[in-house]
Formats: structure tokens, sequence, C-alpha cells
């Protein structure tokens, strides 16, 4: 990942220095704060940072306001928003006061460092990607650079790494057709193992209750196969 200046607001400070040095042992540079007071400098300057990444439960106004002032501040950096909230209202609510993105606690740091390199690649122009890899499921509509799922332009899931992938295996095949569990294994964990496979099959019960919002979509088990997907648009 290229080399990013990164502006941190978190309140528990075990998780933040988790962080902090997880994404600095990737070549990240990441400032740190508690709160607002202690941030008021560098939210002064925010031009100073690629991006930033705001808790939205903070001492004081919380991270929706202060992403809020952030945004009119500087339009352009990319607001990834943090939160242990898990009703789609507070995601909704997020996007509406100037995030990018929203990511649940407790979330893994491989999903956070996915996001946060697509939310870059995004910022820094590379519109067509995005336009490429967004699908029509149904009624429905896959940001897969964004990790999110859409109806009728409203959020209704936001997805981790892996159901995104996922999801884009059985949206790049298209309506009717089959694709081989083995196959899958090996493209998503690259391991066929037994492990992983039980792993899978909670995987497609997730993509099957995000999908119930278009009846019409749906992943059949082939037993012994593997899975067919149903998509007609």
């Amino acid at each position: 990942m290229a080399e990013l200046k990164i502006l941190y607001l978190e309140d528990e400070p075990l998780l933040a220095r988790v962080v902090k040095d997880s994404l600095e042992s990737r070549g990240l540079t990441v400032d740190w704060y508690e709160h607002e007071r202690a941030a008021r400098t560098a939210l002064n300057t925010p031009n100073a940072y690629d991006l930033a990444l705001l808790d939205v439960q903070l001492p004081g106004r919380d991270g929706f306001e202060i992403g809020e002032e952030l945004r009119a501040r500087a339009p352009d950096i990319p607001i990834i928003y943090l939160t242990a909230r898990i009703q789609a209202k507070d995601a909704l609510k997020g996007f509406a006061s100037g995030a990018d993105d929203y990511i649940r606690k407790p979330f893994s740091l491989e999903e956070l460092l996915v996001r946060i390199e697509r939310m870059v690649q995004l910022k820094s122009g590379q519109v067509e990607q995005a336009v490429q890899d967004t699908f029509s499921i149904g009624r429905l509509t896959f940001d897969y650079p964004a990790l999110r799922l859409l109806d009728n332009e409203q959020v209704i899931q936001e997805l981790s790494n892996r159901e995104a992938e996922l999801l884009k295996l059985f949206a790049m095949a298209g309506h009717g057709q089959t694709l081989d569990r083995k196959d899958i294994l090996l493209e998503i964990w690259e391991d066929d193992s037994f492990f992983h496979s039980r792993n899978l099959d909670v995987y497609i019960r997730k993509l099957r209750s995000y999908l119930k919002a278009d009846p019409s979509v749906e992943i059949i088990t082939l037993r012994g196969v593997g899975y067919r997907f149903i998509c007609e648009n």
C-alpha cells in the first residue's frame, strides 16, 4: 500500500494502539487522538491527511458531528467511521454526515486495510475500476470496491472483504451458472480443507440473508457439486 498519513480518533486506547501499530507496520503514518479536543489542531488542518478514521461514540461531540465539520473543511478527504452501532439508521446517518465508508466493530485489521486501500484508490480517480466492479443483482446493486449492497440506492448491507469476494464470484458468473464448491474454496481461501469448507457454509448463509431483500435472487445448493446462482434482471 502506498504511504499514507491517517487522522485517527478513537477513545479506546487498547484498540487504538493495535490499529495504529498494525497500520504503521505496513508503512502508513497514523496520528491517533482520544477525543476531539486533543485532535483540534489536526482537525483544523485536514488537508495534511490522506484519510480519516473516526470512531462514532467519542466523548463530547460524536464522530458524525466531527465528520460533518471535517467534510466541510476538506471535501475530498476519505472518511471512514468505526462503530459498534449495528442499526441501519446509524449507517445511513453516517453516510449523510459525509462518510465514504462505515465499518462495524469488531472488525479485522485485514478488512480495515482493504477498505482503506480501496477508498484511497477511489478518491485518487480510479473511477473506471469502480464502475467496472459494480454489479446489478436483480433489483439490487453490488458496489464491490466500496463493499456495499444497495437497494434503490440505499445501503442495506456493509460487506466484509470475504463476503464481497464471494458475492463477486456469483455476480461475475451470472444467472443460472453453477460454481463448483472446490473452485470457490481455492479462489477465496486458496485451500479446500474441511475447516474452510465449513467457513464457506457460514458465508453462503450470510449472503442468502442479505439477498433476501430481492426474493428473485437465490443461491441454490447442489449437493456434492456446488451452488447455482439465480439472478434474473
